[in-house]
């Protein structure tokens, strides 16, 4: 099996699962309990915590556990806009976020928001100048991913904090879910991040919203004691370890992996370059992701061609809705490019080797369905 799509989840690290079984076997009080076992439960999870801050840079307290990176962004969007709407009802964002980005602006439009969408320059880059042009005392909330996880593109997140910090009313936010555990982070340049513990090789079902520990937001979840009185319910302590170990082990002989990961990436794409597909991705883009469209092949057909080869890779991003990719189109203003876009997503784990037997499969399929027009 080929397996080249890391962005849309990564198989769990075997001493990730150690973690999670040890701690589900070791800590069966609810952290919440007042007797010793309760207790130690309570002293494992703060442990856990002291470490994935240490690890990110952050504070303990600006930590807030979820179940994964689109209860983050629901929580960071609609936790801010609802708590502070008083201080205006504009939001700016890009038409490069993830689907649990858009949804709950929809939702907010509805509660009477407005949402402004920043220009983007030819390279699938915020234009600095628009964002300047539309930002106002009336903004709430700017909310950018920091790499979008179809196309790759890794935003100027400085240039962007920097634009924003000048109204003290806004709020930034950004989706760093294909950011944290594949690149260095700096979240000193953010008020809110969201991450998600299934893209750095950890459990699903585990993730985290960063916020910074001086503002306030409307919690989506009441009721119930937690870590945090910004998401109730019983803390899950197996999942935090995990999370925990995840994060440590994602920065663990990092220079190592990303040498690799860039020797795959530009094996990559020259073998890419020979074919009869053109690359969306570029310079921008982070290398962990290469995206791609076919020429007159439905994407989806080709994913199932690939299928039967036992390579697999990916059309629009997992959680997409809709017959094209509203990313590409951004990127490249061609609906039958954003269309048949496919995209490839690797990791240090990825061998050369797979990536030959990837490109012989496309090459094949390419070759046999184009017979088929």
């Amino acid at each position: 099996m080929v397996y080249l799509d890391y962005s849309a989840t990564t198989p769990v690290d075997e001493r990730v699962i150690e973690s999670y079984a040890k701690a589900c076997r070791d800590f069966v009080g609810n952290p919440n309990s007042l007797h010793k076992i309760g207790v130690e439960a309570r002293l494992v999870i703060e442990a856990s915590t002291r470490q994935i801050a240490d690890l990110l840079g952050v504070k303990s307290s600006e930590i807030i556990y979820t179940s994964g990176a689109s209860e983050s962004n629901n929580t960071a969007i609609k936790g801010i806009c609802l708590k502070y709407q008083n201080r205006g009802k504009r939001i700016i964002t890009t038409e490069l976020e993830h689907s649990s980005v858009i949804a709950p602006l929809n939702y907010l439009t509805k509660q009477g928001f407005d949402v402004d969408f920043v220009k983007l320059d030819d390279k699938g880059r915020v234009d600095l100048d628009d964002l300047e042009r539309l930002m106002g005392d009336d903004v709430v909330l700017v909310t950018i991913s920091s790499v979008n996880s179809e196309v790759g593109i890794k935003q100027p997140m400085k240039e962007i904090s920097q634009i924003v910090r000048k109204y003290k009313k806004c709020f930034l936010h950004s989706d760093m879910t294909q950011s944290i555990g594949k690149e260095k982070v700096d979240l000193s340049l953010v008020d809110l991040a969201s991450l998600s513990g299934q893209k750095f090789f950890g459990m699903k079902g585990i993730g985290a919203l960063i916020k910074k520990e001086n503002i306030v937001i409307e919690p989506l979840i009441h009721g119930g004691k937690s870590t945090t009185i910004y998401r109730s319910g019983t803390p899950m302590l197996p999942l935090i370890v995990s999370l925990a170990k995840a994060i440590r082990l994602a920065y663990d002989d990092f220079a190592e992996k990303q040498n690799h990961i860039e020797k795959i990436h530009n094996h990559l794409i020259n073998e890419l370059k020979q074919l009869d597909v053109d690359i969306n991705s570029n310079e921008y883009s982070i290398n962990h992701i290469v995206n791609f469209s076919l020429r007159g092949i439905k994407s989806e057909t080709m994913l199932h061609a690939l299928e039967e080869d036992e390579v697999y890779i990916s059309t629009q991003t997992a959680c997409s809705t809709g017959d094209y990719s509203l990313a590409v189109y951004a990127v490249t203003k061609d609906e039958k490019r954003s269309a048949s876009s496919m995209r490839v997503s690797i990791s240090y784990l990825t061998t050369l080797e797979e990536i030959d037997l990837f490109i012989d499969s496309l090459s094949k399929n390419i070759k046999k369905l184009g017979e088929l027009k």
